[in-house]
């Protein structure tokens, strides 16, 4: 039994390893410039948030998206 205990602890970490390898996707980057400009944009329109919606363009760009 000991040895199924060890074999699953060692597991573990290379299946965490796996996950934070995983390439981030745009649509999870940058939640809170997302929410705001989401928000902006259905309250006010597209024109009259482009400052949030370039800060968004910014920060994906900072996590390396190409925008």
């Amino acid at each position: 039994m000991s040895s199924l205990s060890a074999a699953s602890v060692e597991a573990s970490p290379a299946i965490e390893g796996a996950e934070q390898k995983k390439p981030l996707k745009p649509c999870c980057a940058c939640p809170e410039t997302k929410k705001a400009r989401d928000a902006c944009i259905i309250d006010k329109g597209e024109e009259s948030c482009t400052d949030l919606i370039e800060a968004h363009k910014e920060c994906m760009r900072a996590l390396g998206f190409k925008i």
